[in-house]
């Protein structure tokens, strides 16, 4: 029984201006049922004592035909009604019950517009009827029918402004449901994104330094193989050694990836300045001297200012072995100054690739994201006189740090 009243109510939905009609009809039929009532029996309301004139007929049916427009032209379907009200309060005797009409287009009204108009239309009408019934009407101004026009028409505004706040309110929480969910996919996509350029960078890094020094190896071990085994075989375990070391980096970073609980997932934590020695030491071990020099000690690091000084000192002396020429030397120092940690990396190569990113690489862009993200500072170019120089300023405490610090007491 509730399906078919399901899809007629659906129909009606979809046709708003047969539900109109409907509506019309029924309002109609109510009009001219209620004109058959004597309103002056003492006893009891009577049927069939008296028939409304021609002209009451007209008046409700030139009504009802403009409630079929209600939702079309409100403000002129109650300005129609309204009239035929008045000329019915005015003419008819006894009078018939036009004013339904008014009051469901007030109702309309009131529902479709702003609460202005609502207050200004609903005013007017209750004014205009009440003061014609009460005037010109055939009965005393007293009567109930007349206090009944003003009762009816203020219900009719009331209810209309009610049903406008109650679909505002519905609106309203709907698009701030929707705004909220859009709000999350945005933030959802550019937290993807942000993690995957972090782990681009941190394969870039990875892949960069170790690849260069097992290339720069491997030359040498090619090229001495036969007239010096010894030092081919030494050229060698470097290779071996410089590929571990990239298999687990690349291990340690595709198992972000993993899913969280994964037993396989690694536990040993991101690299830092604890581990600049280790460092320089592939970097020698390669063929590149290069002086350390630190200034820092006693300063610790969040993570993430750590792991990005070590990476750009990585990223730096992987530039200066792939790009200075083989007679190049590096210096890297580690300053601390008032609240920042200064890295410093300085090659005097004279080789013919002034630009580390001439090739098309992401190195200098890389350093420059990770410094920018900590809101630190780079500076990259080349040296007078020859060389590169690479200088990144870097906060010791980053905000998230400072807002967990405990405050001074008062």
């Amino acid at each position: 029984m509730s399906r078919p009243l399901d899809r007629a109510r659906h129909h009606l939905k979809a046709h708003p201006l047969a539900l109109d009609a409907v509506l019309a009809a029924g309002v109609l039929a109510c009009m001219v049922a209620g004109s058959f009532v004597e309103p002056h029996d003492q006893d009891a309301v009577s049927w069939s004592i008296r028939t409304p004139d021609l002209l009451s007929l007209v008046l409700m049916a030139l009504a009802a035909l403009a409630l079929v427009f209600r939702r079309r032209a409100p403000l002129t379907v109650l300005a129609l009604t309204g009239t035929a009200s008045i000329i019915e309060c005015v003419t008819g005797d006894p009078r018939a019950p036009v004013a339904m009409a008014a009051v469901i287009a007030l109702y309309t009204v009131a529902s479709t517009t702003d609460r202005p108009t609502t207050w200004r239309a609903g005013l007017l009408t209750m004014t205009v009827l009440t003061s014609a019934a009460m005037l010109a009407g055939p009965l005393p101004w007293y009567a109930q029918e007349n206090l009944a026009i003003f009762a009816w028409t203020g219900i009719g505004a009331t209810a209309g402004d009610a049903v406008r706040s109650r679909r505002a309110f519905v609106q309203a929480i709907r698009e701030r449901a929707e705004k909220a969910e859009r709000t999350r996919e945005e933030e959802a996509r550019r937290r993807v994104a942000e993690e995957r350029l972090r782990i681009a960078r941190d394969l870039h890094d990875v892949v960069a330094h170790h690849i260069a020094l097992v290339n720069v190896q491997a030359g040498v071990a090619a090229h001495v193989m036969d007239k010096r085994p010894d030092q081919a075989k030494e050229a060698l375990a470097h290779v071996r050694e410089a590929s571990r070391s990239a298999l687990n980096e690349l291990r340690a970073t595709v198992g972000l990836l993993r899913q969280s609980g994964d037993p396989e997932a690694p536990t040993e934590p991101a690299p830092g300045l604890a581990r600049l020695d280790e460092l320089v030491g592939t970097f020698r071990s390669a063929g590149l001297p290069v002086e350390v020099a630190r200034a820092d000690h006693g300063t610790t690091l969040p993570a993430a200012v750590d792991l990005a000084a070590y990476r750009v000192i990585q990223e730096a002396l992987t530039n200066v072995r792939k790009h200075a020429g083989t007679d190049a030397k590096a210096e890297v120092s580690v300053v601390r100054v008032g609240p920042n940690v200064e890295i410093t990396v300085l090659d005097d190569g004279a080789g013919d690739d002034d630009d580390p990113d001439n090739g098309g690489g992401h190195g200098l862009l890389g350093m420059r994201e990770r410094v920018t993200a900590l809101r630190g500072t780079l500076t990259t170019g080349p040296r007078y006189g020859g060389g590169f120089r690479v200088h990144a300023i870097l906060p010791v405490k980053t905000r998230a740090a400072a807002r967990d610090e405990p405050g001074e007491p008062v």
